[in-house]
């Protein structure tokens, strides 16, 4: 395995290949003074030729630079799935996501590609989670709720049951979710409210 971002990201993606016994080769990152992280040498991405050979995760935390290095290659990506999250009965994972610790993910739900699912971060049946989503710590998704892509879930939020969150939104830390979200929506508070609402990816 290869990752690509030496971050504090990438340490929590190196452990949990580490308990599933992966081998990782090195590190890939643009900062070419960054030489090591966590033991394992970094790369300065310029000087790299892909290997069509090896299965590579963008270990990098934000959603639109995560969906814009993932565009540029052409390799293929693996998966980081902590053994101590929990999946469900037909759960689908896209390639390039990362699964953390104490995640719970229930029967029937599909995850897309590059997405990270963080840590104890619940995630109920026949949810569809989009490419690129970060689902935070803490954070609780119940049944049958959709996410659109790139959509980030704070921390602790929270969203009740049936709903659809569209793409490129933020959810706040804490927040409680009990009506849809358009896209590119910032969502806060205890009802969840909208202040403000962009126009493109984050």
């Amino acid at each position: 395995m290869i990752l690509i971002g030496a971050s504090g990201h990438a340490k929590v993606i190196l452990d949990i290949l580490e308990k599933n016994e992966f081998t990782v080769d090195y590190l890939l990152d643009a900062n070419p003074n960054i030489k090591e992280l966590a033991g394992y040498n970094v790369i300065e991405d310029k000087n790299h030729i892909d290997d069509i050979d090896q299965e590579y995760i963008v270990s990098i935390g934000s959603n639109l630079i995560r969906k814009r290095v993932s565009e540029q290659r052409k390799v293929k990506f693996g998966w980081a799935i902590h053994p101590d999250s929990i999946l469900g009965d037909d759960v689908s994972i896209g390639q390039g996501t990362v699964v953390m610790a104490g995640a719970i993910i229930n029967p029937s739900t599909q995850v897309g590609n590059h997405c990270i699912i963080n840590t104890s971060a619940s995630i109920d049946h026949d949810c569809e989670i989009a490419d690129y989503v970060h689902i935070s710590p803490n954070a609780t998704l119940c049944g049958t709720i959709e996410v659109g892509e790139g959509t980030h879930i704070g921390a602790g939020a929270t969203i009740i049951p049936n709903l659809k969150i569209g793409k490129w939104a933020t959810i706040g830390a804490g927040a409680v979710v009990i009506k849809d979200v358009p896209d590119y929506a910032v969502v806060v508070g205890n009802p969840g409210r909208i202040i403000k609402i962009g126009n493109g990816e984050e």
